[in-house]
């Protein structure tokens, strides 16, 4: 298996670039059979995120430069621009980049438990799709196996944070209280669950959730008592929020610079906090310039993310140990898969040149070969063919006077070290 991760995320690239190779729910299936079929992958999962779009994939190192081409036409992006901002791991430095990943290490908040959900759901979608096949299954597996011990063994866990946290941390900065703040969340996946959950927990009573269905709406919004509407309802409710937080699949804008200017006018010029947490973006970049509103992305959360580093900075020195012997352990497993698929080859080429000399002796005894004949002739066929490979490589290391080879042949086949 030549296994590789390629792709790029908030530390490589603004999100200005990230949400143009964003793939979405909808177009991640084509995505992968694209991937199978154009670049013959074998296998290949596609991880897709408001932080990273990444893939992995079982393909030779000379098609890395495909893949890199495949990003840019399948997204319809400049192959300049993809190649200034992608990086890519191979082999060992790619299971560890994986395993890094689904454990929080590598995100914008460091220990974030929803990265191992969206790699999850990554890795089904995939096998849904039949791009996992037996060495996938393995190397996801035991990447979920050592995310769960990272969790229990160290407190990278402890106070979670993540970007929605992040989000409803900022908002208590600007508003000394949010128990008397109202709240629209748009979306209704598992980042605005997260968001919903936290604005509870600090006292948010009012909310209002608004979705392209009102049933997954009415899903999240039960619990918390909130409202709910549909995404074209938004412009007749937007005054009512002093802080707004969006987090869609959405390929277009939900929220404009004109809606937003309206709301204002409404609250009277009262200001509007508001999150913008998808990718590609759910609310203009051109609404920040109204005097009254404060837009916020996933990458101006940055300053927040830098205050919990540094807390679990020593639990993700101890997760980086045990992602290193997870890394050793999945390297094991497949070295010994391989020498596997060596020793069966080895016994079917074996087997198969046993039947032929078989088949053969007894054709010749049942045309009325003596029986001693036939089986000299069958025993000196089968020693000349098992010996005939490790002959020739014991006479190359000689001429080559390579001593270690020698030693090692002699140990192989079991040979007598005694030169008396």
């Amino acid at each position: 298996m030549a296994l590789i991760a390629f792709g790029i995320n908030h530390n490589t690239a603004p999100v200005e670039v990230r949400e143009k190779v964003a793939f979405t729910p909808d177009n991640v299936m084509d995505a992968l059979l694209s991937i199978r079929q154009e670049l013959q992958a074998n296998e290949s999962v596609i991880l897709s995120t408001c932080n990273r779009t990444e893939i992995y994939a079982d393909l030779d190192d000379a098609q890395v430069a495909g893949l890199r081409a495949w990003i840019a036409g399948f997204h319809g992006i400049e192959h300049p621009v993809l190649e200034k901002s992608s990086y890519f791991h191979a082999q060992q430095d790619a299971v560890k980049h994986l395993m890094r990943v689904a454990c929080g290490l590598d995100s914008m908040v460091l220990g974030e438990p929803q990265i191992l959900g969206q790699v999850k759901q990554a890795y089904t979608q995939a096998k849904d799709s039949g791009a996992v096949g037996a060495n996938f299954e393995r190397l996801f597996q035991h990447t979920f196996a050592i995310a769960k011990k990272v969790r229990t063994q160290t407190d990278i866990g402890a106070n979670a944070v993540s970007v929605a946290f992040a989000s409803v941390q900022l908002a208590k900065h600007i508003f000394s209280s949010l128990e008397k703040v109202k709240v629209l969340l748009i979306g209704a996946g598992e980042t605005i669950e997260l968001v919903a959950r936290h604005l509870s927990e600090q006292g948010v009573s009012q909310m209002m959730v608004a979705n392209r269905t009102l049933a997954r709406a009415n899903e999240l919004a039960e619990p918390l008592g909130a409202q709910v509407m549909t995404l074209s309802q938004i412009p007749e409710h937007l005054a009512q929020a002093d802080v707004v937080i969006s987090s869609t699949a959405s390929q277009l804008p939900i929220l404009g610079k004109g809606v937003v200017e309206t709301a204002l006018k409404q609250r009277r010029h009262q200001p509007m906090f508001l999150v913008d947490l998808a990718v590609p973006r759910d609310i203009e970049a051109e609404v920040a310039e109204l005097d009254d509103a404060y837009l916020y992305t996933v990458d101006d959360l940055q300053e927040i993310v830098q205050q919990n580093l540094a807390s679990r900075q020593t639990a993700a020195e101890a997760a980086e140990l045990i992602v290193d012997a997870g890394v050793v352990e999945f390297t094991q497993w497949q070295e010994a898969r391989g020498a596997i698929d060596l020793v069966r080859q080895y016994r079917e080429q074996s087997e198969s040149f046993k039947a032929k000399l078989h088949e053969k002796a007894l054709k010749q005894l049942a045309e009325g070969r003596p029986a001693e004949q036939v089986v000299t002739e069958l025993a000196n066929k089968l020693t000349s063919n098992l010996i005939h490979a490790p002959t020739q490589a014991i006479r190359r290391a000689a001429l080559d006077q390579d001593e270690n080879l020698l030693n090692l042949l002699q140990q192989v086949f079991g040979l007598s070290q005694d030169k008396t």
